[in-house]
């Protein structure tokens, strides 16, 4: 199913671009409500990552973030997450206009700035992927996730049984902060690729 599925998408690349530039477009809509600055969001990279030989792929490091279950087609999750420095940022970003002294904050609160920041990236993502495709995606409450990126993503790809992620290389970008973004798709790839060949199908 691995190799199949991936020649397909291969095919349809051109369009899963499109649809990261629509679901990162609306990430930096909510982040420019958020902050009030204009908010940019680039995704500089897209690919499809092949879990089975995931650790020669990815960076080393811990990453900080959530992970949001999607509970209609194309099913699967999406993962927001966050190289520490930039969590650091987003800590600094969402607490503000809160605590004067950002070496007061604790961890609880510093984990909650970036769950709070995942959860909006998430939200914004996955309203732009359903405004594509037609649809509306409903998803489950975003659980908040800390580990080494590799174990997170081939934990990620173990709850829904899956081969093959997306991943969309982000950078989110505030006037006042420059905080890296990582954004990893697993949807259901029969799903998913149905749905591509639906919209594709569709007259303009």
């Amino acid at each position: 199913m691995s190799s199949d599925a991936l020649k397909v998408d291969i095919r349809k690349l051109s369009f899963v671009n499109e649809m990261a530039k629509v679901g990162t477009n609306g990430v930096a809509e909510n982040m420019s409500k958020l902050t009030g600055e204009d908010a940019r969001m680039e995704v500089t990279k897209t690919n499809f990552v092949d879990v089975d030989d995931i650790t020669s792929q990815l960076e080393e490091g811990k990453r900080v973030g959530v992970r949001i279950r999607l509970l209609e087609t194309p099913h699967g999750h999406i993962l927001i997450l966050f190289p520490e420095e930039s969590a650091q940022k987003i800590t600094a970003l969402m607490l503000s206009d809160m605590v004067d002294d950002l070496s007061s904050v604790s961890g609880e609160m510093a984990r909650s700035a970036v769950e709070e920041l995942g959860m909006m990236m998430g939200n914004g993502f996955i309203t732009g992927w359903a405004d594509v495709l037609g649809t509306t995606i409903d998803t489950a409450t975003p659980q908040l996730v800390y580990a080494p990126l590799a174990e997170i993503v081939e934990r990620t790809a173990e709850l829904g049984g899956q081969d093959l992620a997306l991943f969309f290389d982000s950078s989110l970008n505030v006037p006042r902060h420059q905080i890296e973004a990582e954004i990893y798709a697993f949807p259901d790839l029969e799903e998913f690729v149905t749905m591509v060949n639906n919209i594709e199908a569709t007259p303009a």
